[in-house]
C-alpha cells in the first residue's frame, strides 16, 4: 500500500515498531521526497491539538503571539504521521474527519481555507474498534482512517523474529563502539532471548542487547 495515496493505519501494543513502519511507508511512497511530520496526539496539551494539527492565526488565543503553520501545512505534499491516534479528544475527531473527508482546513481564528494535500499514515497502540463502541473513538473516523489497517504482532507473537532483531542489533551497536565487534553470541544465549516474552517489544529487546554489551 506504500506507493498509493490510501490512508493507513498501523495498530500495535507499544514498543512493536509502529514508528519505523511509518517511515518504511513514506520511504517507499510517491512522497517520499517531501517532509515525514509527526504529530504525536498523546503528547500534545490537549488545548493545544486543534492548533499543532491546523495551525492558528496570531491572536487566535492568549500566547498565540504570531501566526503558526500546522502540521498539515507544513507537511504539503508529505505524509503527516498521527501517532496515538488513539488518544485525540473527542472534540478535535470530528475537525480531523472534515480535513480528511474535504481535503481542506482553517487554521484556528482564520478564514481562509487551505487545502490538505498530506497522505495521512496513523498509529496507535489501542483498538481503534473497541473504543468505538465504548463511545470513545466516532466510528466514522475510524473507518476513514483504517482504509488499509495493518496490524503489527507482538515479538511474543513472531518468536522467528528474536534472532534476526537481535543480531541487526549487535551489528548498529558495532558500528557505534568498536569494542563491541568481537561479541559473539552463543546459540544457548539467542534461544533464551527468543524464549522470553519481552512484553515492552522491540524496544525492549534493543534496549536488553545495548545495555549487556
Amino acid at each position: 500500500a506504500a506507493g498509493s495515496d490510501l490512508t493507513i493505519l498501523i495498530e500495535g501494543e507499544s514498543g512493536v515498531g509502529k514508528d519505523l513502519l511509518a517511515r518504511a511507508i513514506h520511504a517507499r511512497s510517491n512522497r517520499k521526497d517531501g517532509p515525514f511530520v509527526i504529530a504525536d496526539c498523546s503528547a500534545i496539551p490537549e488545548h493545544l491539538i486543534e492548533s499543532e494539527l491546523f495551525g492558528h492565526e496570531r491572536g487566535a488565543f492568549t500566547g498565540a503571539v504570531a501566526t503558526r503553520q500546522g502540521a498539515f501545512e507544513t507537511a504539503g505534499g508529505g505524509t503527516i504521521f498521527l501517532d496515538e491516534v488513539g488518544e485525540l479528544p473527542l472534540d478535535v475527531q470530528p475537525k480531523l474527519l472534515r480535513v480528511l473527508e474535504s481535503q481542506e482546513f482553517r487554521r484556528v481564528g482564520g478564514n481562509k481555507t487551505l487545502r490538505a494535500n498530506a497522505r495521512i499514515v496513523a498509529a496507535t497502540k489501542r483498538n481503534l474498534k473497541d473504543e468505538v463502541e465504548r463511545g470513545k473513538f466516532r466510528e466514522d473516523l475510524y473507518f476513514r482512517l483504517a482504509v488499509v489497517p495493518i496490524h503489527v504482532p507482538a515479538l511474543r507473537q513472531r518468536r522467528d523474529d528474536i534472532p534476526m532483531l537481535v543480531e541487526h542489533f549487535l551489528e548498529a551497536a558495532k558500528e557505534r563502539d568498536p569494542r563491541a565487534a568481537d561479541v559473539r553470541l552463543e546459540k544457548e544465549t539467542v534461544a533464551a532471548l527468543a524464549a522470553h516474552d519481552w512484553p515492552g517489544n522491540v524496544r525492549e529487546l534493543r534496549n536488553f542487547v545495548e545495555r549487556s554489551l
